[in-house]
C-alpha cells in the first residue's frame, strides 16, 4: 500500500491549542497532574463496580482460589494489553496532527488513499460508526458511576437504601445543569482530587494484599489460561465483565490533544496503573480472605471509619469522569459538526482562555435526558453493567483495523512490529465483543439501538448534504459564464461589500441571483466565500485562506478550518485578508446566505424516510450567523425551495 500511495505532506508546525492559551508555562508536571484530573476519570471509577460484576450471579462463577486469581490475571493483562499497550504506547502515536480520538484516526487513515475512492469511503464509515458505539456506551458511564459511588450507602448506611436513586438523579441533573457555566475553574481542582482517589486506590490495596499476599501470584498469565482451561469456552463470556476495567481506554487516546501524549503516558505507567492494579487485587484479596465480600467488595475493603469519606471522594470522583464523558460529547460533536456529519448546532464558548472550553446545549441536554432515563429505568449499577460494554468492544475492535491501515500505509519502520500486534489486539478485540453480545437480552441492546440510530442520523445528514450539493449544482449557473454576461449590462453598484457564502465555488450562489431579482443591485465589491473543513485539527496560519481576484471588484475567497476548531469567519476575514491588500470595513460588509427549504420526492436520492429525516434535521439546524459566528445585523438570509 504505502508504495503506491504518497505519505502526506508533514503539516506545517502550529502551537498546540495548549501552548497558546496557558498550558505552555505549566510544564511537564502540571500537564501529568492535569491529564490524571481529566483523562483517566472513567477507567479510574472502574474498581467501584468491576470485581463485585465478575462474581455476580449471572456468570455463576463461585470467588474460591483458582477463579479469584484467573480473573485478577485477565483484569491485569487486560490493562496491560489493551490499555498500555496498544492505547498508550502504540494507538497514540497516530496523532492527527495532535490531535486523538476515533474520528481524528479516522481522518488519519483516510488520507492514506485518494480522496474518492471506495476505501476512503468504507473507512468513513468504520469511523462514523464506531463513534455512534462509542457514544452509545458513553451516556451509561455517567449513569453507572454515580450510581455505583451513592450505593456504598447499602455498606455505609443500610437504612438509606431507598435513597440511592433520589440522590443519584440529583447529583446528575446539578452536573449537567451547571454545564453551561463552563468547567474552567471547577478543572483546577479536578488533577488534586483524583490524585486524592487514586492514592486512595493504592492504599486500601496495599492494606487487604498485605492479608492475602497470594494475590500477587495474579501477575502470572497462567492462572487467566488456567480459568479458561477450568471453564472451557464458556469462560470467555466472563470478559463482558473484564471489559469493564478497561472502558476507559478509547477515551485516554481521544483526550490526547488536551495534554499532549508524554503527560498522559507518564500519569499511567507511573501513577494511574499501578493505583489500579493494586486496588483490583487488594479486592480479590478480600475476596479470598472473605469471599462473602464479593456483594461489594470495594466498599467493604475500606475501613469502617473511613467508609462515610470514601463515599464523598468516590462520588466526588465519579462526578469528574462524568464531566470528562459529557465534555469529550462536546468535543466530538464539534468534530462531527466540522466534518459534515451532523447539522450545525449553537456553540458556546465558557472560557476566554481555553479553546476546548466549549459547551453544546442540545447535546447537553440530549445526554442528560438520557442519563436520567437510564437511572429511572436500570435502577441499579449491576443492571447497568449488563447494558456496558458491548459498543466500546466494537469501537475498540474498528481503532484496532483503523490502526492496521495507518501503521501498513504511514509507518514503515514500524508496521512489521505493529501489525502483529494488531493480529493479537484483532482477537482480543472479537473475545470481548462476544462476550458482550451475550448480554443483549439483559441490557446491552441499549448502547447498540442508540448507537444505530446516531450512525442513521449522521449518515443521513452526511447524505442528505452530499444529494443537496448536487440539486444545487445542478439547476445552478456556472459562475464563469455569468459574470462576463452580467457585466455587458451592469446593474446599479452600491458601496460596501458584499460577502456570498457558498459550498460550491464554481457556481452562482442562489443568493446573489435573489438579490440581483429583487434588489437589483449589485455592491461595489463581491465576494463568492467557500468554507472548507480540513482533516487535520487546526488550519496552519498559511493555509488559512486563499483569495483569487476573477475581475471587476468580484474575489472568489476559500477559508479552512481545522475540525477542532469552532468556524469564525468575519475574524478569519479580517486576520488574513489584510495580508493579502483587501481589507475588510465589518461596519461596511454584508453577508448573503441561501437558506434551502427541503422538499422530500421519492424518485430522488434516498428512500423517502430518510429524505423527510433529513429536510427535518436541516430545518432545525442552527443558522449560518451562528455557526459561523457572523453578526445578525450584518446577515441576509434568502430562501430557496430544493427537492431531493
Amino acid at each position: 500500500m504505502s508504495q503506491h500511495v504518497p505519505k502526506p505532506a508533514p503539516a506545517p508546525a502550529r502551537a498546540h491549542p495548549g501552548d497558546a492559551h496557558g498550558h505552555g508555562h505549566i510544564g511537564l508536571a502540571g500537564l501529568v497532574v492535569g491529564a490524571i484530573g481529566v483523562v483517566f476519570g472513567d477507567i479510574g471509577t472502574s474498581p467501584l463496580y468491576t470485581i463485585r460484576e465478575a462474581f455476580s450471579p449471572h456468570y455463576g462463577l463461585v470467588a474460591n482460589h483458582d477463579t479469584v486469581l484467573g480473573v485478577l490475571s485477565m483484569i491485569f493483562w487486560a490493562l496491560t494489553l489493551v490499555v498500555t499497550v496498544k492505547y498508550v504506547t502504540i494507538i497514540m502515536r497516530a496523532d492527527n496532527d495532535g490531535e486523538g480520538g476515533i474520528m481524528a484516526l479516522m481522518a488519519l487513515a483516510q488520507r492514506c488513499f485518494p480522496k474518492d475512492s471506495r476505501i476512503a469511503y468504507v473507512v468513513g464509515i468504520l469511523g462514523i460508526f464506531g463513534a455512534s458505539l462509542f457514544f452509545g456506551d458513553g451516556v451509561i458511564t455517567p449513569a453507572i458511576s454515580v450510581l455505583s459511588a451513592v450505593e456504598g450507602l447499602e455498606v455505609v448506611a443500610p437504612r438509606l437504601h431507598h435513597w440511592i436513586v433520589p440522590i443519584t438523579l440529583l447529583v446528575l441533573v446539578a452536573l449537567f445543569a451547571t454545564q453551561r457555566f463552563g468547567t474552567a475553574k471547577v478543572g483546577k481542582v479536578f488533577g488534586p482530587i483524583t490524585i486524592v482517589w487514586f492514592l486512595a486506590l493504592a492504599a486500601l490495596g496495599v492494606t487487604n494484599i498485605l492479608h492475602e499476599p497470594e494475590v500477587l501470584h495474579a501477575i502470572n498469565p497462567w492462572w487467566a489460561a488456567n480459568f479458561f482451561v477450568e471453564h472451557t469456552w464458556g469462560g470467555v463470556f466472563i470478559l463482558g465483565a473484564v471489559v469493564l476495567a478497561v472502558t476507559g481506554g478509547e477515551a485516554i487516546y481521544t483526550d490526547m490533544g488536551h495534554f499532549g501524549a508524554k503527560p498522559i503516558r507518564y500519569a499511567w505507567y507511573f501513577f494511574v496503573l499501578p493505583s489500579l492494579m493494586l486496588n483490583y487485587l487488594g479486592q480479590g484479596a478480600l475476596v479470598l480472605e472473605d469471599p462473602a465480600a464479593v456483594q461489594n467488595p470495594f466498599y467493604i475493603g475500606v475501613p469502617e471509619w473511613a467508609r462515610w469519606p470514601m463515599l464523598v471522594l468516590a462520588t466526588m470522583a465519579t462526578v469528574i469522569a462524568s464531566q470528562a464523558v459529557i465534555t469529550g460529547g462536546y468535543s466530538v460533536a464539534r468534530q462531527a459538526m466540522q466534518l459534515g456529519y451532523i447539522p450545525r448546532m449553537r456553540i458556546k464558548h465558557t472560557s476566554s482562555d481555553t479553546i476546548g472550553q466549549i459547551y453544546i446545549p442540545a447535546i447537553n441536554w440530549t445526554m442528560m435526558v438520557i442519563v436520567i432515563g437510564l437511572v429511572l429505568s436500570f435502577r441499579t449499577s449491576s443492571a447497568l453493567a449488563a447494558a456496558y460494554g458491548i459498543s466500546v468492544s466494537a469501537t475498540m475492535l474498528i481503532d484496532t483495523l483503523l490502526l492496521a491501515i495507518v501503521a501498513h500505509a504511514l509507518w514503515p519502520n514500524w508496521r512489521r512490529w505493529v501489525l502483529p500486534l494488531c493480529a493479537l489486539f484483532l482477537v482480543i478485540d472479537m473475545a470481548f465483543l462476544v462476550a458482550n453480545a451475550a448480554k443483549v437480552l439483559q441490557g446491552a441492546w441499549f448502547p447498540v439501538v442508540l448507537g444505530t440510530i446516531l450512525f442513521t442520523l449522521l449518515r443521513t445528514w452526511r447524505r442528505g448534504r452530499q444529494i443537496l450539493h448536487d440539486e444545487v449544482q445542478k439547476e445552478g449557473i456556472r459562475l464563469d459564464v455569468f459574470l462576463p454576461g452580467l457585466m455587458l449590462a451592469p446593474p446599479v453598484r452600491v458601496p460596501g461589500t458584499a460577502v456570498f457564502l457558498t459550498s460550491d465555488k464554481g457556481v452562482v450562489p442562489h443568493a446573489l441571483l435573489h438579490n440581483l431579482k429583487h434588489n437589483k443591485v449589485l455592491h461595489e465589491r463581491n465576494v463568492f466565500l467557500t468554507a472548507e473543513t480540513l482533516t487535520v485539527p487546526y488550519a496552519a496560519r498559511d493555509k488559512r485562506l486563499k483569495i483569487e481576484s476573477i475581475g471587476d471588484d468580484f474575489y472568489r475567497v476559500i477559508v479552512r478550518f481545522g475540525f477542532m476548531e469552532t468556524p469564525d469567519v468575519p475574524l478569519a476575514l479580517m486576520r488574513s485578508c489584510d495580508q493579502e491588500g483587501i481589507h475588510f470595513d465589518p461596519m461596511e460588509t454584508t453577508y448573503f446566505v441561501s437558506r434551502e427549504t427541503i422538499v422530500a420526492n421519492k424518485h430522488r436520492g434516498m428512500p423517502v424516510w430518510r429524505d423527510k429525516l433529513f429536510a427535518l434535521m436541516h430545518r432545525n439546524a442552527a443558522p449560518a450567523n451562528q455557526f459561523f459566528r457572523i453578526p445578525g445585523n450584518r446577515l441576509v438570509e434568502l430562501g430557496a425551495q430544493v427537492e431531493i
